[in-house]
């Protein structure tokens, strides 16, 4: 897919990007096309060649089918994966989170959200716990067309109602 100035995107890692430009930049001998992105939560500017677009894992925002299946996921009684080591589980969470896919990403949240819930977290895992909820509340927002709180508040009710049962 080729994007234009003004859409939106999610590059892996850091979220939902705008593409605030599109140059022609002359590189190693080789002109290229690259485009500007500039991450919304942090305004981070990233160049990625356009050829190396989909390579990278940049990618559309999430439809509304998707968004449901992300809520599905958020609401699924995993086991929490309490067995393995906090390092390795970590190493688990992180390379999940990079992929870009929210899907993934849920995943994270999921797990260590209801981790959380039996134990306390480690200050790594919180901080990937942050990570991942701010991933997926910007990308749904996003999508929905919603406030971040809205969508924070959502998320929370879910992780609520899982403390309850």
């Amino acid at each position: 897919k080729k994007f234009q100035i003004g859409d939106q995107a999610v590059y892996p890692g850091h979220g939902v990007a705008e593409v605030v430009g599109i140059e022609t930049k002359e590189i190693a001998g080789q002109t290229i096309n690259v485009y500007i992105l500039q991450v919304t939560s942090s305004k981070l500017k990233i160049m990625v060649p356009a050829q190396n677009a989909e390579t990278v894992g940049l990618r559309d925002i999430v439809s509304d089918d998707e968004v449901g299946e992300i809520f599905d996921i958020l609401r699924t009684k995993e086991e929490a994966k309490d067995t393995q080591t906090w390092n390795r589980r970590h190493r688990e969470y992180m390379d999940k989170i990079k992929t870009g896919s929210l899907f993934e990403i849920a995943e994270v949240l999921r797990d260590l959200s209801l981790l959380g819930l039996n134990k306390d977290l480690s200050f790594g895992e919180r901080r990937l716990l942050e990570t991942a909820k701010g991933l997926v509340v910007a990308e749904v927002a996003v999508a929905r067309h919603a406030a971040l709180s809205t969508v924070q508040a959502e998320i929370e009710t879910i992780f609520a109602a899982a403390a309850a049962a």
